[in-house]
């Protein structure tokens, strides 16, 4: 397949552009800039673009088969600050997206929505794809938004899609000194012997997915022939925040200084997903347990942090 990646330098990008090219895909990234923990493997061509721009877009689809589509410009707790320019950076140059697939003959799109946003406050757990969708953030919103139309584009043109629900991802290559991802922030913070800001009592349970297996989800549904489907990704375990902090001490044998703050409103009480879908029907399962993984990007995180 020759396969386009958008936001292909990113932390996500990244591993799933190493999963699809080692796996003999023909893979073209592009993104806003070079990500300065990883390079691309060389064959892979890079586009160095704002994903906003048209005509870079219309270049870079060109002879594409598969594009997977991974760009979001705004964190969860940032969106409701900004609802308009989350809206016009993010679902209008996706509605531009699927058209130029539409007309370039795209044979499928993979989107990677947000398993811990569009279901809002979960009434049952684990959450299912049947779930109601109340999304509570602007983030939230906007994602489930891009999945509707995708399901309008395949009914009214036939453009194929997979959308992956995405639960709490880390991993290596994901910016430790960000605020976006609890594990590599919390790994990033313990690397820097900083306090630990903890938004609640620590309570709220999530659910944590290592990126190599989010990146082997992707090349299953790249290279599968379900149709206009959606899965969700996770571990399908929960974890609480207080849960995760004794984990990565016991882990790494150091210790944090914790600051809990007050609770914040866009932050939903629990999120776990159920997967037996997507181990059905894509044969896919998480393989890395919630140590291995942390231990993997512990070892990465201090060998980037001196």
């Amino acid at each position: 397949m020759r396969c386009l990646i958008l936001g292909g330098a990113g932390f996500l990008g990244s591993h799933i552009v190493n999963c699809l090219f080692n796996a003999g895909h023909f893979v073209r990234l592009l993104d806003i800039k070079p990500n300065p923990y990883w390079s691309p493997p060389s064959g892979v061509e890079c586009c160095w673009a704002d994903w906003n721009d048209y005509d870079q877009i219309n270049h870079a689809i060109k002879d594409i088969d598969v594009v997977v589509h991974l760009i979001c410009t705004s964190l969860p707790e940032i969106s409701g600050s900004g609802i308009i320019t989350d809206l016009t950076s993010n679902l209008v140059p996706s509605l531009q997206l699927f058209h130029l697939c539409q007309q370039k003959k795209i044979k499928k799109v993979i989107f990677l929505s947000s398993g811990g946003t569009v279901y809002g406050i979960p009434k049952y757990l684990p959450i299912d794809e049947f779930h109601s969708t109340s999304p509570i953030s602007s983030y939230g919103i906007v994602k489930l938004f891009t999945e509707k139309y995708l399901h309008l584009f395949y009914h009214t043109y036939g453009l194929n899609f997979i959308i992956l629900r995405g639960a709490n991802v880390y991993g290596e290559y994901q910016n430790p000194i960000r605020s976006q991802g609890v594990v590599n922030v919390f790994l990033g913070r313990l690397a820097h012997s900083q306090p630990l800001d903890i938004w609640g009592d620590g309570q709220v349970i999530r659910d944590f997915l290592y990126v190599g297996d989010l990146a082997r989800a992707v090349k299953i549904a790249l290279e599968s022939d379900v149709k206009a489907e959606i899965f969700n990704l996770g571990s399908g375990e929960g974890t609480s925040i207080n849960q995760l902090i004794e984990t990565i001490q016991a882990l790494t044998g150091k210790k944090y200084l914790l600051k809990y703050r007050p609770a914040r409103v866009f932050d939903v009480p629990a999120n776990v997903l159920a997967v037996d879908k997507i181990k059905t029907n894509l044969n896919w399962y998480p393989e890395t347990t919630l140590s291995e993984g942390i231990s993997q990007t512990w070892e990465w995180t201090r060998k980037i942090i001196k």
